[in-house]
């Protein structure tokens, strides 16, 4: 038996995982799960999982966590510390899937502790990804990537090194907006946005896939787990969401991965790993499907893509400063206060601000100070009401 820590129990991935976990008793155990505000939704699971220790990141649904399991027997806990104290419990396998920055700290925590962590915390490695990766070679702590692009590279990978790789693609659907004019992109309203065509998200993620912009986080994201440089990184847009990633090999090959959407498929991989278990997706059936379109991203519909490759190139507190920004300026959207189009011009706002600032971090800390400067800033600017702004 397996034993799991699982960070982000509540959200999309926790949920997903939960089902495998589920298909399979007698393989895995839940000692520990965190989550940020779902007292009720953690108690539930905590319940039925039989877990050691729960844990709520907002304080003030501490009571109600520790209400709901009164007499359980399991232990809880609140705030940041208790997150983290969940991230070190005694496990096989911690699944690092806790939304935005939140999740850095806890994640690295594990990381850390030399534990093997299924990565699904984009900002771990876009806000401090150079201090994330060095700590896990200097701990032995093994990242398997759990996105699904991140995790059809890995598996396309095989045996093989970063030196042995000419090209490493990632597929993007193109989002809800894939054929849409410019002008009509930057009037999108939020329920528009959060229409995506193939994947069943978190608003945030969902967000950031209307904009492409989580295709170049992505990007970043391959970057520090492979070690690929970033002039050998590029994106393809699928709409078919069949293939996840392709490795373009020095001899000519091309190894793609390819499965349907259902993000079940790279938590399992994930969770069974070097072994296989069944995810409960529905078998990928190409003479069904029949063709598969792919086409070059147009940047200048989708600017934030353009944004997010050039702080990869750029690289040092670039990505990180971008990701703070799109943070702040996706909030900002969903809560109807900006308009769609604000979310790119906000990135790039804040992207020229720090350009020219001598900033070098040496530790997580020092990331993690930047990320809260640039959202200082960016708050404000993505605030500017906009006659475009719906809610």
């Amino acid at each position: 038996m397996k034993t799991l820590v699982l960070l982000g129990a509540t959200g999309s991935i926790g949920t997903s995982t939960l089902d495998i976990v589920r298909r399979h008793p007698g393989l895995y155990r839940i000692s520990a799960i965190a989550g940020g505000t779902d007292a009720a939704g953690l108690a539930a699971i905590a319940r039925e999982f039989r877990v050691d220790f729960a844990a709520v990141a907002d304080p003030s649904r501490g009571p109600e966590l520790k209400e709901r399991l009164a007499g359980s027997g399991i232990a809880c806990g609140v705030g940041e510390a208790a997150v983290i104290e969940a991230a070190l419990h005694p496990a096989d396998l911690v699944v690092g899937a806790i939304v935005g920055t939140a999740g850095v700290r806890p994640t690295y925590a594990a990381v850390a502790a030399g534990r093997r962590v299924a990565l699904a915390n984009k900002e771990c490695l876009v806000c401090a990804g150079e201090e994330f990766m060095r700590r896990a070679r200097e701990t032995g702590s093994e990242v398997l990537p759990l996105d699904s692009e991140h995790n059809a590279i890995f598996q396309a990978m095989g045996r093989h090194t970063a030196e042995d790789v000419v090209r490493m693609t990632l597929t993007a659907s193109g989002g809800p907006f894939r054929t849409w004019s410019a002008e009509r992109i930057a009037s999108a309203t939020r329920d528009e946005a959060l229409a995506h065509p193939n994947w069943s998200m978190g608003a945030k993620v969902t967000i950031d896939s209307a904009s492409l912009m989580n295709k170049g986080l992505e990007l970043i994201e391959a970057h520090h787990l492979f070690s690929i440089p970033a002039e050998r990184l590029d994106v393809l847009v699928h709409p078919q969401s069949i293939v996840h990633g392709l490795v373009s090999f020095a001899d000519g090959s091309v190894t793609a991965g390819m499965a349907v959407p259902d993000m079940r498929v790279p938590i399992a991989h994930c969770l069974a790993f070097p072994e296989r278990v069944a995810s409960g997706a529905k078998p990928l059936d190409l003479a069904t499907i029949g063709a598969l379109e792919f086409a070059a991203p147009d940047l200048v519909r989708f600017p934030a893509l353009r944004l997010a490759m050039d702080a990869m190139r750029t690289g040092g507190i670039m990505p990180t400063v971008l990701n703070a920004a799109n943070e702040a300026a996706v909030a900002a959207f969903l809560a109807g206060r900006s308009d769609f189009a604000a979310i790119p011009r906000t990135v790039e706002t804040m992207l020229e601000r720090f350009d020219r600032r001598n900033v070098k971090p040496s530790h997580l800390e020092d990331w993690l100070e930047v990320d809260a400067a640039v959202r200082r800033e960016a708050v404000g600017l993505a605030r500017v009401a906009s006659p475009y702004a719906k809610n």
